[in-house]
């Protein structure tokens, strides 16, 4: 069984977040427009970041999807993806978390990623910004089980046109989704 989803895969799932499911990449594009819309001026910073949980027989993988308007608040949704394998090795899974990050970045594509920049555009001159941020759920420190991984996960990121972060930085995976693979069965309807 091949376990890379491709991109199609990955449009046709359903986006959630507290207050709507079953959202469509689409309808999670539009709210980042109408929210980055009610303040073009501002510093925003589009993160996208995946965890998973390995439980009894599957593993479930959560990528969070950020826009964070810097002081200002943020509109957020995961995309929850159910493995029947139990990931245990560190290297396969720490992958698996990269690969489903680069495949949702990699919906925002070059159309999509300058019509997010023309909303900031005509007002970089007073301080607006706008950067996309791949999180990683890896550590440099010596401590961190992960950090010989860290090196190939930030070059895999780079190369999907984001900018790397990890932890203690990288809230999007080590903290949002995080928090999601936990209980799963709190948002999700497959058992």
């Amino acid at each position: 069984m091949k376990l890379d989803p491709p991109r199609s895969f990955m449009k046709e799932q359903a986006f959630m977040n507290l207050s709507k499911k079953n959202m469509s990449f689409e309808d999670v594009f539009n709210h980042i427009v109408r929210f980055m819309e009610m303040d073009p001026q501002g510093n925003y910073r589009l993160i996208v970041g995946t965890d998973s949980q390995v439980h009894k027989f599957h593993t479930i993988f959560v990528t969070g999807i950020v826009i964070k308007r810097e002081g200002k608040g943020a509109w957020a949704c995961i995309l929850p993806v159910k493995f029947p394998k139990k990931f245990l090795n560190l290297h396969e899974k720490i992958s698996m978390e990269t690969t489903l990050t680069e495949q949702v970045a990699l919906l925002f594509d070059d159309e999509r990623k300058n019509e997010l920049i023309d909303i900031v555009l005509p007002h970089l001159y007073r301080g607006s910004s706008f950067s996309i941020e791949g999180h990683i759920d890896v550590g440099l420190e010596k401590r961190s089980l992960s950090r010989f991984l860290a090196n190939e996960m930030m070059a895999r990121i780079e190369s999907a046109g984001l900018e790397p972060v990890v932890k203690p930085e990288s809230f999007v995976a080590s903290g949002y989704a995080n928090r999601y693979t936990k209980q799963p069965k709190r948002f999700l309807k497959y058992e």
